[in-house]
């Protein structure tokens, strides 16, 4: 028995733990998600997606503790000050242990942001977000070479969207939501070995390994149903503690399968995007669609922001004109 000072308790395995043991625990935690859902082999290079949040930056550490080629790769969204935070945190953390991070703006890479993208689509930032995010950490993944792309996804995030799509019956996506996503027709295998862990484990993890977080929700995810959905959890779990894991690991193991064959005969013949090579069952993908949508609309914003700036000279330009026609008169 241990006689160390506990400095958490976790009530779904009914234990307090001192700072070596639950340091101990989380690494085996993603360990036994690595080993028991088959997410990487010894020697592959993994990229992780890297948002400063205490997520990744935990689930990095982990990696690397536990000898795995680790990478980072951080995405600028944009969002004012909060990217700029954001990003602060994320190249503090890679140069404290030498480690490699891959960094890429997307405003400067792509000519939008988020609120912009999301504006010009007329879709939830979220959406926008998710979208952007999604495309670039596959396209990192492939250019790089890695073997995997791992990213911060948690035991609440995925018993979240569990929860939000059981609700809503969205069979589409209770096919595809599994801790692994093989590679396939281009995309790279995507990775979620945090699972078995929760955002408080995280956070907790992060304070007693020293490494600095964005603590800050994004200013973008004001109102997001997911997180109503984390809430609603959050209070089963005070009453019960465990419900998250049996309700997440419950459909995984008897009932995430019924849905499958669902997402495998209605997966499309994908192709390169006509635009930027990316799979896609469209001509051009939804990324492009999008960049598209966005940069045309920043493009007309500020076609209109230099005719207002050029409205006032050119209106004392007519008013001289006309004053000399009287004059003249």
């Amino acid at each position: 028995m241990c006689r160390g000072a506990a400095v958490i308790d976790i009530r779904r395995h009914n234990a307090n733990f001192c700072r070596e043991h639950f340091l101990r625990l989380c690494r085996d935690q993603v360990s036994k998600a690595i080993r028991r859902f088959g997410m990487l082999q010894p020697g592959e290079r993994v990229l992780v997606a890297v948002s400063g949040g205490k997520d990744s930056l935990a689930l990095w550490d982990i990696l690397v503790g536990l000898g795995y080629a680790a990478d980072g790769f951080y995405l600028g969204l944009g969002i004012g000050d909060y990217s700029d935070e954001s990003a602060g945190y994320a190249h503090r953390y890679a140069e404290s242990r030498s480690l490699t991070l891959h960094t890429v703006d997307l405003p400067a890479a792509h000519g939008f942001d988020v609120p912009g993208g999301a504006r010009a689509a007329k879709r939830a930032p979220c959406s926008a977000c998710g979208l952007s995010k999604r495309h670039l950490f596959d396209e990192a993944a492939r250019r790089g070479g890695y073997d995997a792309l791992a990213t911060g996804h948690n035991l609440d995030d995925e018993a979240a969207v569990l929860m939000g799509n059981t609700l809503r019956w969205q069979t589409e996506y209770l096919g595809r939501q599994l801790p692994v996503l093989e590679a396939r027709d281009g995309f790279p295998r995507k990775v979620k070995p945090l699972v078995r862990l929760s955002e408080r484990e995280t956070a907790a993890y992060c304070i007693l390994r020293g490494i600095d977080y964005v603590v800050e929700e994004c200013p973008m995810a004001v109102g997001n149903k997911h997180l109503a959905y984390k809430a609603a959890l959050n209070d089963i779990e005070v009453q019960s503690p465990g419900a998250k894991h049996d309700f997440y690991f419950g459909f995984l193991e008897r009932a995430s399968e019924r849905f499958r064959a669902e997402v495998e005969r209605d997966r499309g013949n994908l192709a390169p995007c006509e635009r930027c090579g990316s799979p896609t069952d469209a001509g051009v993908c939804a990324f492009c669609r999008l960049t598209e949508r966005a940069t045309a609309e920043a493009e007309r914003k500020g076609a209109i922001q230099l005719e207002v700036r050029k409205t006032p000279s050119e209106a004392v330009a007519r008013a001289t004109r006309e004053r000399s026609k009287k004059e003249r008169a």
